[in-house]
């Protein structure tokens, strides 16, 4: 990306992690960012004001003020989670969100706008917040605006929650995934960066596109793990029952064993973002825990 950029960005909510991710990839690169946030005096709010972030406080139930929050920006990114979480995870709730970002960004006739999707949201995967994300990306097109869609894949960073216990000196890593199967994975750091990219040279990625920085089946990630602690490691598939009750992992992680699931080429996403991490850059740049 080129430094020193003239193009002003909206990031909606961007004292998240993924959507800090997308602020600070446009920072770097110089452009003026326009932090749409619910609070302005949080410490997450006021690093990205330290950075030169214009801070806006909006609500995606004030259509009002997330028009005016738009207007004269050269584009937009946001992305839809759902509200209270994925324990209960409210699907319709998260398609209003994005669909009253959409309707805003076309009031305010915002030239380009990047919506950050997830893999597999354009294959009738049945997993609930992935069918409310697709709902948001048809809603987009509805409305004929210029959009590029980003589906990132699994993330990395959820290794921080679905750490490798140690027992008697092994590292076991134990995931509602069969052996043998590859999952595909991606940094947050990458997903910001590509989609900065995509936000300040919209040429440079296509209309749609699913990114990953890595392929690895269980055995693989737990040898990862394994290499970065200096330990033995071993991976354990569990059955996907240990997620009943919660509906919308379950229906995630079913997904997973239905190969292919994500299907991005990391070529392309090299050939975008050279310096994409694999799972083994990640673990070498972070603290990765291990439960003991």
């Amino acid at each position: 990306m080129t430094a020193g950029t003239t193009k002003t960005i909206a990031v909606f909510a961007a004292t998240g992690s993924q959507e800090g991710a997308v602020a600070d990839a446009l920072l770097d690169a110089g452009a003026h960012v326009r932090a749409l946030i619910r609070t302005t005096d949080s410490d997450k709010a006021k690093a990205l004001a330290e950075r030169g972030a214009d801070l806006v406080r909006v609500d995606a139930e004030e259509p009002e003020a997330l028009v005016s929050a738009l207007e004269g920006v050269d584009a937009f990114w946001f992305m839809t989670v759902p509200p209270g979480g994925m324990q209960n995870a409210d699907t319709a709730g998260e398609t209003k969100q994005g669909i009253a970002l959409a309707d805003a960004a076309a009031a305010a006739q915002v030239p380009h706008i990047v919506f950050n999707s997830v893999g597999g949201a354009d294959r009738a995967s049945g997993v609930p917040h992935f069918e409310s994300k697709y709902l948001v990306e048809q809603h987009l097109r509805s409305l004929g605006l210029n959009t590029t869609i980003v589906r990132p894949v699994f993330f990395t960073e959820n290794f921080t929650e679905m750490a490798p216990t140690l027992e008697e000196g092994t590292l076991v890593l134990r995931l509602p995934i069969p052996a043998g199967v590859p999952l595909q994975m991606i940094a947050v750091r990458d997903v910001g960066i590509i989609a900065a990219r995509a936000l300040l040279d919209q040429a440079s990625v296509p209309a749609a596109i699913e990114i990953a920085g890595d392929e690895l089946t269980g055995s693989d990630i737990a040898s990862a793990h394994g290499d970065k602690a200096g330990l033995p490691a071993r991976y354990e598939a569990l059955p996907v029952s240990v997620l009943d009750g919660q509906d919308d992992l379950q229906a995630m992680f079913r997904w997973f064993a239905d190969t292919p699931a994500y299907q991005a080429d990391l070529d392309q996403v090299r050939r975008i973002h050279p310096g994409t991490w694999t799972l083994r850059t990640w673990l070498d740049a972070t603290q990765a825990p291990v439960t003991a």
